[in-house]
């Protein structure tokens, strides 16, 4: 009987070891696939972003690069068995990257954290990060499994006919139920009111009692903007879209407000186009009754009850009608006062708001504003020559645009507030658009909130003598 040397013996036991672990780690095209997207999802962002957001784009992502590798490895030209002495150094190699990829992110988030006042984030973040985001991954690639399954289990056939069947149901009636639904939600939600607001006692307020608007017809939005604070000179109209059944009828019945409250009175009148709810920011309505010294009416007419984002996607024509409509209104009825009673009139819309004012500023029909700003235009969506703009360079809504994926945003008109990523190619877009979701939780001066500079950044009105 012959005997292996000791030497041998260990050699073989370690080759055995070795082969072993080479095939127990994940497959070269996986790991990097999933290393790939890990990373991509840890990528720098504009805002402070909270472990559950960070876990499900992850989690999304690093399923989203499990799949792709599944695909890779049913590709014609791929040998399945190949690459396996080289998973250890691919899984280690990954594990370093996507180390140093956390490292990366935790400093940039703690910069973001400190330029905007917000709290650092440690380890637990990075755990709870981690944890969520293999969960979430787990579960997408667990009903991936479920599905591809099914699919082979019923056959080319029967699968494209379920398909089809699906997709036509959510056409024809699982989105027109959900649409119903939220659009029921969003006009429900507009008609509450508010026990905690105080209606209006000055004459001068839309919701009076000698007001052509009743309280209760403004809208949720349009209750805030005439029961806050201002000083007694102010005069604020609002007509909400339930107050008149047509835009034809609420610029007028605009108009008639604006005239009953003494609003042509003051020496300025700001016409203010609101988001798609009908929102309109007391910041920049603090900051016009401050950059006027409470010398200002100000006007707006709601044109929708859906959020800015549903408007912006499915109704972006109302608000650039209702803004030409109002503004071309008011300055019709400023050109018959008396040259000496005429009052500046400003335009000025934020966010959605802008698109609108934008459209009424191109007007050629129209006498021009003395002046206009506009606070966040959404990204090509807005011409803003001849108007002031306020935008951060934290905005999102600012940046995103899918010319984002090839193309680096044009940030010429953007004040920095805060550190900004570098473009790259669809990593910018796809950190971007998650941006989108927590655009409106930074505080003033960063993301898509704007302060009371909206209102002092008005540009001076030239002297009626001026050439």
């Amino acid at each position: 009987m012959i005997f292996d040397s000791p030497a041998a013996e260990f050699d073989r036991h370690l080759a055995g070891w070795t082969a072993g672990l080479s095939l127990a780690g994940p497959r070269v095209a996986t790991t990097v696939a999933l290393t790939t997207t890990a990373a991509i999802s840890l990528a720098p962002s504009l805002l402070p972003r909270g472990a559950t957001t960070q876990a499900l784009l992850t989690g999304v992502l690093t399923a989203l690069g499990w799949g792709l590798a599944a695909l890779w490895r049913r590709m014609p030209r791929h040998r399945p068995g190949s690459g396996g002495s080289a998973r250890p150094l691919a899984a280690l190699t990954g594990a370093v990257v996507l180390g140093w990829s956390v490292l990366v992110a935790d400093r940039w988030q703690n910069e973001l954290r400190a330029a905007m006042g917000a709290p650092a984030v440690g380890p637990g973040h990075w755990l709870l990060v981690l944890a969520g985001g293999a969960a979430v991954c787990a579960l997408l690639v667990g009903i991936g499994g479920v599905v591809h399954a099914l699919g082979r289990r019923l056959g080319t056939a029967r699968t494209l006919a379920a398909l089809v069947t699906a997709c036509l149901a959510i056409t024809f009636w699982a989105a027109p139920a959900v649409w119903n639904q939220l659009a029921s939600s969003y006009a429900s939600s507009n008609s509450t009111v508010d026990p905690a607001l105080p209606q209006p006692s000055s004459p001068s307020m839309s919701g009076s009692a000698a007001s052509l608007t009743p309280w209760d017809s403004l809208g949720a939005e349009g209750r805030r903007f005439v029961a806050a604070p201002a000083a007694p000179s102010v005069a604020r109209t609002y007509v909400g879209v339930d107050t008149a059944p047509d835009l034809d009828s609420r610029v007028r019945l605009a108009v008639r407000e604006l005239d009953r409250s003494g609003g042509f009175d003051r020496a300025n009148v700001v016409v203010a186009v609101p988001t798609g709810s009908g929102w309109l920011d007391a910041n920049a309505v603090a900051g016009f009754e401050r950059r006027f010294a409470g010398d200002v009416a100000e006007v707006a007419v709601q044109y929708s009850v859906a959020p800015s984002w549903v408007t912006f996607v499915f109704g972006r024509d109302a608000a650039q009608e209702s803004a030409r409509a109002l503004y071309s209104a008011v300055t019709q009825r400023v050109s018959q006062l008396p040259t000496d009673r005429r009052p500046n009139v400003y335009l000025y819309g934020q966010s959605l708001g802008s698109v609108g004012a934008s459209a009424a500023l191109r007007d050629p029909t129209v006498a021009a504003p003395c002046g206009a700003l506009y606070a966040g235009p959404p990204a090509g969506a807005v011409r803003t020559d001849g108007a002031t703009v306020l935008a951060n360079a934290s905005d999102p809504v600012v940046r995103w645009s899918p010319r984002l994926l090839v193309a680096p945003p044009r940030l010429d008109e953007t004040r920095p507030d805060a550190p900004t990523p570098g473009w790259l190619p669809v990593v910018s877009f796809v950190q971007t658009t998650v941006d989108l979701l927590t655009a409106l939780d930074a505080p003033a001066g960063h993301g898509h909130r704007y302060g009371t500079d909206q209102g002092t950044a008005l540009p001076q009105c030239a002297p009626p003598d001026a050439d």
